[in-house]
C-alpha cells in the first residue's frame, strides 16, 4: 500500500484548489489507516522566510525550525503503536538541503509506522519528486473553473439532500465563485435553515455589504481608478474576508485568460459556462485584446503571493497585503492610471 502522496497543485492555485488539495490528503490519510488527530500537518514556510524561534532565522539543525517534528515521525514509530501521518503544506518551498534530507529520511521510514502527502502548489523539489515517483504516488488538482465549481455545488447539495429553489444555486455561486471552502460553509448555514432556501435567502444572508457587491471593487480595477479601487477595498473589508476577495480577483483573471484565446464572444460564453444575458461577459469580450498576456502573468503571481502573505503574515498586515495587491492591479489589468 503506498504511504507517500504528492499532491501536486498549480502555483496560481485560489482557495479552491487549496481546499481540494487538503481534502485530498485527508482522504489519503483515511485510506491508509491514519486517523485524523494522528496527522501533523506542518506548513512549510515561503523561501527566505525567518524560521520560529531563530534569531537568524533559521535553526542549529538542517531543517527549519517549523520542519523539524518531521524527523522524530520519519525516524521511530508512534509510542503508541498507531499509524502517524505528515501532511506538507506548501512543499515546493522546501530547499535543496531539507529536500535531500527528507528524501533520505523517507527511504529509510517505516512504511506500518508513518503515511507522509506532501502538498505542492509549483514543482516538487527533485529529490523528493524521484522518490515519490519510486516509492508513492501523485494526484493532480486542476484549476477549477466557474462550470466545475457548479458540478462541485451540485452534488454536495445532493449529498447534503438539502433542497434549494430555483436560483438559489446561482445564486450562491454569484457569492463565492470557484471558493469551494466557503461555498462548503455557507451550505452547513444552510443546512440549519427550516425555511425554503430561495435565491433572495441566499443573496441576503450571504452578501459583502448590502450597498457593495465586488463586482463594483472589479469595475474600478478595470477602469485602472486607483482611488475608486482602495475606497471600495476598504468597504469590502468592513464586512468581507480576504480571501473572499482574492477568489473573486481569480476569477476575473482567469475568465480575462480566457478571452484572449477564445475565438468569438458565443465562444467564451460557452467556455465559461456563462448565461446569455451576462453583461460582463459582453464586457470582457469588449476589453479583449486590451491587457497583454505578460500584465496578466504578473498579476496572478501578485494575487499568489497576496495570498501567501495573508497566511502567514499578522492580521495587521492583511489591509496593507490588499492595498498594494490592489495599486498593482490597476496598473496591470486598467484601462488608465490614476
Amino acid at each position: 500500500m503506498t504511504v507517500i502522496l504528492h499532491v501536486s497543485a498549480p502555483n496560481n492555485a485560489g482557495p479552491g484548489e487549496r481546499q481540494e488539495s487538503l481534502e485530498t490528503a485527508r482522504g489519503f490519510f483515511r485510506s491508509v489507516g491514519v486517523e485524523p488527530d494522528a496527522v501533523v500537518r506542518i506548513d512549510v514556510p515561503g523561501r527566505g522566510q525567518r524560521g520560529q524561534g531563530a534569531d537568524d532565522g533559521e535553526s542549529d539543525g538542517p531543517l527549519r525550525a517549523e520542519l523539524e517534528p518531521l524527523v522524530p515521525m520519519l525516524q521511530s514509530a508512534s509510542l503508541f503503536g498507531d499509524k502517524q501521518g505528515a501532511m506538507i503544506v506548501d512543499a515546493q518551498g522546501l530547499n535543496a538541503g531539507e529536500s535531500a534530507l527528507l528524501a533520505e529520511l523517507l527511504g529509510a521510514s517505516d512504511p506500518d509506522g508513518v503515511a507522509v502527502a506532501f502538498i505542492s502548489f509549483g514543482s516538487l523539489p527533485a529529490s523528493l519528486a524521484k522518490v515519490v515517483k519510486a516509492s508513492g504516488e501523485t494526484v493532480t488538482v486542476r484549476k477549477m473553473w466557474e462550470r466545475q465549481a457548479g458540478e462541485w455545488l451540485g452534488e454536495e447539495i445532493r449529498r447534503r439532500e438539502l433542497t434549494l429553489e430555483p436560483g438559489a444555486a446561482d445564486a450562491l455561486l454569484q457569492r463565492f465563485g470557484t471558493d469551494i471552502a466557503s461555498l462548503g460553509g455557507a451550505l452547513d448555514q444552510l443546512h440549519e435553515h427550516r425555511g425554503k432556501i430561495t435565491r433572495d435567502l441566499v443573496l441576503d444572508r450571504f452578501k459583502n455589504r448590502p450597498d457593495e457587491p465586488l463586482s463594483h471593487y472589479l469595475d474600478a480595477l478595470s477602469s485602472g481608478d486607483v482611488g475608486d479601487a482602495l475606497r471600495r477595498l476598504n468597504d469590502f473589508l468592513t464586512h468581507g474576508h480576504p480571501l473572499t476577495l482574492l477568489a473573486t480577483i481569480e476569477n476575473d483573471l482567469r475568465r480575462r485568460s480566457l478571452t484572449s484565446v477564445a475565438p468569438d464572444e458565443p465562444a467564451l460564453r460557452q467556455m465559461l459556462g456563462a448565461r446569455a444575458d451576462d453583461r460582463r461577459v459582453a464586457r470582457l469580450w469588449r476589453d479583449r485584446g486590451r491587457i497583454k498576456d505578460s500584465s496578466l502573468r504578473r498579476a496572478l503571481d501578485a494575487l499568489v503571493r497576496a495570498e501567501r502573505a495573508l497566511k502567514s503574515q499578522p492580521e495587521e498586515m492583511h489591509r496593507v497585503t490588499l492595498e498594494r495587491l490592489t495599486v498593482a492591479l490597476c496598473l496591470w489589468v486598467g484601462s488608465r492610471r490614476r
